[in-house]
């Protein structure tokens, strides 16, 4: 907070820059239906809670994770990492959060509201349970970007520095800002291009479970159950090979003092 609070004016253009992108999204797809009644299955307010499930998922993660996994890389090149591994608290728990955007929450709590007013003209009623297998895979969801996201910033500990995080985050997230059924076939004879992006950001690196999971369990559509448990296992084999990259990754590690 007062790390915040002494830069009040890059906390406010955060503020703005995520309200100006958010509501420049919702009036995009405003636009597009406006002209057709849905997009591959999705009605409007289903879509609009899907992307506000894909936004609460984002900004969880750039709230909490982001800022400190970009970081590492500083840590290591003046010598602050050190000071972490000696200290008798889980060095990756530490690196992980050490510090908190909170320019970020604005966006969890546009993504709250985007998905609150969703579900009011959906108008389906909601279950305590369908509401907290929701959270549970919104937690999955968290879990695999940051599974993904530590692996790339070990890289640091080998390069010296690793400023492309943001890039690389950018690029592969935006695969999940679509639901899966988007990359759908239309000729049944072949396997064609977006089937095949389908499949592997599924099966290979499942981003496009990520958010389409838990938005079609929040909207009462998830009828293929599997994509389900694909979603979970994804979550905790991410867990568990982030932690070893880590653990593996400080073994190599040349202490700044060396």
């Amino acid at each position: 907070m007062i790390r915040e609070m002494m830069f009040q004016g890059n906390f406010l253009i955060q503020i703005i820059t995520r309200a100006f992108w958010f509501f420049a999204q919702i009036a995009l797809f405003q636009i597009i239906f406006s002209e057709v009644p849905e997009i591959n299955g999705w009605s409007r307010d289903q879509y609009f809670a899907f992307m506000a499930t894909g936004m609460l998922i984002n900004g969880i993660v750039e709230t909490f994770f982001m800022p400190n996994c970009a970081n590492l890389s500083e840590q290591i090149r003046t010598g602050r990492l050190d000071f972490i591994l000696v200290k008798p608290v889980d060095s990756q728990f530490l690196v992980s959060l050490e510090r908190i955007n909170l320019a970020m929450l604005s966006q969890v709590v546009l993504a709250l509201g985007l998905l609150t007013r969703s579900l009011w003209r959906i108008g389906d009623p909601l279950s305590i349970f369908q509401v907290s297998v929701f959270l549970f895979y919104v937690a999955l969801g968290v879990m695999f970007f940051y599974s993904m996201m530590i692996v790339t910033a070990c890289s640091s500990i080998f390069l010296g520095r690793n400023q492309g995080l943001y890039d690389f985050w950018f690029y592969i997230t935006v695969f999940a800002r679509y639901p899966r059924s988007i990359y759908n076939g239309r000729d049944d004879s072949r396997f064609e291009a977006g089937e095949i992006l389908q499949t592997g950001f599924s099966y290979v690196m499942p981003i496009l479970l990520v958010v389409t999971v838990p938005a079609r369990v929040i909207v009462s559509t998830l009828e293929e159950k599997h994509w389900a448990v694909v979603s979970l296992v994804a979550a905790v084999v991410g867990m568990l090979i982030a932690r070893v990259v880590f653990r593996w990754s400080l073994n190599h590690y040349r202490s700044a003092s060396s």
